[in-house]
């Protein structure tokens, strides 16, 4: 698991850089990347899900917002992340 630190320094624009939609969604990511590896070991944990489904599509709009407004750092963010789209 990466640390915050990590993902902002990988994905950073510039170096005072905390909280571009770029880092946002790497931090989701590793958001969602932990709560399903919690989900492999507990399967019933219900309440949990919910923050899952959250994060997923809090991403899913930061996705297509950066899709809309800046499609080559959309790419970028894709294959740093290693996501499907």
């Amino acid at each position: 698991m990466k640390s915050k630190k990590d993902i902002i320094k990988t994905l950073a624009l510039h170096n005072k850089d905390v909280g571009s939609t770029a880092i946002q969604i790497g931090i989701l990511s590793e958001k969602i990347e932990k709560l399903s590896s919690h989900f492999k070991k507990f399967k019933k944990d219900k309440h949990s899900t919910r923050g899952l489904t959250k994060s997923v599509n809090q991403r899913k709009r930061l996705l297509d917002y950066l899709n809309k407004n800046d499609p080559k750092a959309y790419v970028e963010v894709i294959k740093k992340l290693n996501l499907r789209k």
